[in-house]
């Protein structure tokens, strides 16, 4: 060890002092000599709401809910030689020489040619003496108990074309079902099970006080799986897909697939607010957008069904198209809302009634009529024979009009044809531009209106899809036969302070009003 020399410390001594120095730096902060404690940070952890479970929800509805399959009797393809014929176009197989294999084969398993088909004769495929084709399945869906004796609720394109029905309850149980009663316009339809037992069964919602963001449980049979509950929210009310007039569908965001149809979407309640019917998806699969008919819409249809078997609704006889801001301005109708009369049916409750092509419909029994659908609606859910006060807007005013409603289930079998005005007073002999409008037009052959010759491509009218051909039939729902009756009638819906005017245009495939641009030049 090295020792001091010449008055400096040894390395001995260094480590002594800086031993004793360290001890009395930890004294001093700790006060006792003791371990050093290690440090750990807190983990992350927030307080958030508990989200609701569904389980005492689907444990109280699961057994009102059940699969339906369907079975059809399925057609040959061809009876021909009691279904054994082939001939597509050539020589059947009873034609071809007797040692072909195909004639070998079937003379022996008795085909055509092997005598077998005539004992066969009074009999359709395999025996069945009807004439009828086996029952197949050919359809699988879903459906619920509404009441205590076995009536079941379902889609109509569900059972549509079925020959026999079978309702699988969640605990396997399978029972034969009839079917009551359907309706295509709805697409609802309703089964009965007939067996001596009480059913669990669900009750109607007042979706009426159901809103946008509410939580909605869907409980089906997707692709056959049997009982299967996905959740969701209501995400949008009022929608229309284009299925037909009675569209008021709820969109909910639960995972809806092939299968669910007819199912019951529940509310926290276990009250039915909507009946699954349509997905939107472009792979065929759920992209997260569904489709359900209320249960506001639902609860009548049904009760008529169970009632009778059919649905009684009330049928005005016009037809009608929405009013957009553009027709609302030329006809001087303050709100773009009601139905717009494009035509009514000959014969017709509304025809008799005096309502008029170029009528909008504003109001029923005192209450605004918003859109066509939901005057379609409105009127729908009213008895045959009813009287109704109608609201119309008609020359820049609004007069009443009383109608005796018909019976749509009977009245629109009969195709009304619509009446037309066959004003030819003043008919110009050769074709002129309206320049104001970008069209050209001429006389119509028939002597009704004015044929379009020519449209400006850049023009307001091209805009609006008005095409060469087409035919226009009345202007302000003033009819026309020259095109100086159009500048007329322009003239002077400048004068009433209007920009647009509104036109009939006659197609093929009907009529329709489109409102035009008029030049304030």
């Amino acid at each position: 060890m090295l020792n001091s020399q010449n008055g400096r410390p040894s390395l001995k001594t260094i480590l002594k002092s800086s031993a004793v120095g360290g001890l009395a730096a930890l004294m001093l902060t700790t006060g006792v000599a003791g371990p050093i404690a290690h440090s750990f940070a807190a983990p992350v952890e927030v307080t958030a709401p508990q989200v609701p479970s569904f389980a005492n929800v689907v444990d109280a509805v699961s057994p009102a809910v059940v699969s339906v399959r369907v079975q059809s009797n399925v057609q040959p393809a061809s009876d021909e030689n009691n279904g054994y014929s082939f001939n597509f176009g050539g020589r059947g197989l009873d034609q071809l020489p007797d040692d072909h294999p195909l004639k070998r084969f079937f003379k022996e398993f008795g085909g055509p040619g092997s005598g077998e088909g005539d004992k066969r004769a009074d009999r359709g495929p395999r025996g069945h003496r009807d004439g009828k084709g086996p029952l197949r399945p050919t359809a699988q869906g879903s459906g619920f108990f509404i009441s205590e004796d076995g009536y079941i609720v379902t889609n109509n394109h569900v059972v549509d074309d079925g020959s026999a029905y079978t309702v699988v309850m969640n605990d396997g149980t399978e029972l034969d079902a009839k079917l009551v009663g359907r309706d295509t316009r709805t697409d609802l339809a309703v089964l009965k099970v007939d067996v001596n037992r009480k059913f669990t069964y669900v009750q109607f919602a007042d979706d009426s006080k159901i809103r946008v963001g509410d939580w909605v449980v869907a409980v089906g049979n997707p692709f056959g799986l049997g009982g299967t509950v996905t959740s969701g929210i209501i995400s949008a009310r009022g929608r229309d897909i284009g299925s037909g007039p009675y569209d008021d569908y709820l969109q909910i965001d639960a995972a809806v697939n092939r299968g669910n149809s007819g199912g019951p979407a529940f509310n926290l309640n276990g009250e039915v607010i909507g009946i699954n019917t349509a997905i939107f998806s472009p792979s065929g699969g759920n992209v997260g957008i569904a489709f359900a008919i209320p249960a506001s819409v639902a609860k009548d249809v049904i009760q008529d069904l169970i009632k009778d078997g059919k649905v009684e609704r009330g049928w005005l006889g016009v037809q009608i198209q929405p009013v957009s801001k553009d027709i609302a301005e030329s006809l001087g109708l303050a709100e773009a809302s009601g139905a717009l009369v494009v035509a009514p049916q000959a014969g017709s409750p509304g025809d008799k009634a005096g309502i008029k092509q170029g009528d909008i419909i504003t109001a029923l029994n005192g209450d605004t009529i918003k859109d066509a659908r939901d005057l379609s609606r409105r009127i729908g859910a009213m008895a045959p024979n009813s009287k109704v006060e109608l609201s119309l807007w008609r020359g820049g005013k609004s007069q009443p009009v009383t109608v005796t409603l018909g019976d749509l289930a009977s009245d629109d079998a009969s195709k009304a044809t619509t009446s037309q005005n066959d004003d030819k007073g003043g008919q110009p002999s050769s074709e002129k531009a309206l320049s104001s409008l970008g069209l050209t037009v001429a006389p119509s052959d028939d002597g009704a209106g004015l044929a379009i010759t020519d449209v400006d491509p850049d023009s307001d009218a091209a805009a609006r899809g008005l095409k060469s051909g087409e035919k226009i039939t009345s202007v302000n729902n003033q009819q026309v036969a020259s095109a100086a009756d159009v500048e007329k009638i322009l003239s002077q819906a400048k004068k009433d302070g209007r920009s647009k005017a509104l036109f009939q245009i006659q197609t093929e495939d009907g009529s329709r009003f489109i409102a035009l641009d008029i030049d304030q030049g």
